[in-house]
């Protein structure tokens, strides 16, 4: 799994917006600021986020952006889905849509469940839980496995 720089940005984003607090809005100017973003890139993500009804905009001197419900109810894999589309696809597209023959004919259940997998941490895990470095124990113990990020 690939996690774009455009995705990586939007739960940055949506991070701030969460550690700010429910009633806050921040400018995207801070957010840029706050999370060494591109102003002008991190304005589309933002527009995006607001289109997906995770963020609401209000114009004017005390305007700027918010959460549109509290950050327990917002998992990281809502704010991907809106900044880029399906969580795990294969050539762009999603598994069940899938079919193989022959000796890679197990491949399809693989794909299904490596997407279930992502699926079960980054929709389990919520912008509240990483805002407040208070990760799941399962996400924790995955996390410290030594091999967990070393290429074999």
């Amino acid at each position: 799994m690939r996690i774009s720089a455009r995705a990586d940005y939007a739960v940055r984003a949506a991070l701030e917006l969460a550690a700010a607090g429910g009633e806050a809005s921040l400018k995207a100017e801070a957010i840029a600021a706050a999370q060494g973003i591109p102003h002008k890139f991190l304005e589309g993500i933002l527009g995006d986020l607001r289109r997906g009804g995770l963020v609401v905009s209000q114009r004017g001197g005390k305007g700027g952006y918010r959460l549109a419900r509290p950050a327990e109810s917002i998992a990281i894999a809502d704010v991907i889905r809106v900044a880029d589309g399906p969580l795990v696809s294969v050539r762009g597209v999603r598994p069940p849509e899938l079919s193989y023959c022959g000796p890679a004919e197990s491949l399809l259940p693989l794909w299904i469940a490596v997407r279930a997998n992502v699926r079960k941490i980054l929709g389990e895990v919520t912008l509240a839980h990483v805002a407040a470095a208070k990760l799941p124990d399962e996400v924790l113990s995955l996390a410290e496995d030594p091999a967990a990020w070393t290429n074999p």
